[in-house]
């Protein structure tokens, strides 16, 4: 682990890459056995005028569960995604996120993850990541 806690792969990572300037720049740390953090809806985000594009919300719910399959030490892709999008988020604020294991079975695992803003719920997500 690193001397930050943070959870990442590389740096270029649309998701968690710090050196992405057009990324997501997700900041997640393990937390209760699974991952929880956030990022920041810029104006490079937007869909709607002044809100962030729903695939950006689904990509950030998606990287929270990849990135706990990672820092569990698996290699596996998504393989099916669902999301739920339940609120807007606004451009300048910022997305809680937090992802858990919800079961395995064979090479499939399945993961869960929900977004928030300021306490809302903005969005939720149900993953199928199988192993490589």
């Amino acid at each position: 682990m690193r001397a930050d806690s943070s959870i990442r792969h590389h740096d270029l990572c649309f998701g968690c890459g710090r050196a992405n300037l057009f990324g997501l720049q997700l900041e997640l740390e393990p937390a209760d056995g699974g991952v929880e953090g956030r990022f920041f809806v810029k104006q490079d985000h937007q869909g709607p005028p002044g809100y962030a594009h729903g695939g950006v919300i689904a990509a950030a719910l998606d990287e929270a569960m990849a990135l706990l399959v990672h820092a569990e030490g698996q290699m596996a892709l998504t393989g099916r995604l669902e999301i739920d999008l339940l609120a807007p988020a606004p451009v300048g604020a910022f997305v809680k996120l937090s992802a858990r294991r919800a079961g395995a079975e064979g090479r499939r695992m399945t993961l869960e993850a929900g977004a928030s803003v300021e306490g809302e719920d903005v969005a939720r997500a149900r993953g199928t990541f199988v192993r490589v």
